[in-house]
């Protein structure tokens, strides 16, 4: 794992960052939480590399509060530019008559 960076999904709406702030520092130093409100998933930065590593290991598939959690190392945000569209939404579609 190069970043150091973790998305963390299928957490509870009622966790909080301190819990997962918690949850996280028994594998290593925790720079920053961040839960994405009603959306189930969040971000957890760890000081380095090497710890997000060990808790992405140890958390992956854990329980957490009746859940479980899915660990992986989070991408770079997509782009919101012009043309970065995600297809089928609010395009046309191609019926073919025949």
């Amino acid at each position: 794992m190069k970043g150091k960076k973790l998305y963390v999904g299928n957490v509870g709406y009622s966790a909080t960052n301190r819990e997962l702030e918690e949850l996280f520092s028994e594998h290593g130093e925790v720079r920053q939480v961040n839960i994405i409100e009603g959306k189930g998933f969040g971000f957890v930065e760890m000081s380095n590399a090497s710890e997000a590593e060990k808790a992405k290991e140890a958390l992956d598939g854990s329980d957490f509060k009746g859940l479980t959690l899915k660990v992986d190392e989070a991408r770079p945000p997509r782009s919101k530019g012009k043309g970065d569209r995600r297809p089928g939404r609010g395009q046309g579609r191609d019926y073919r008559r025949y």
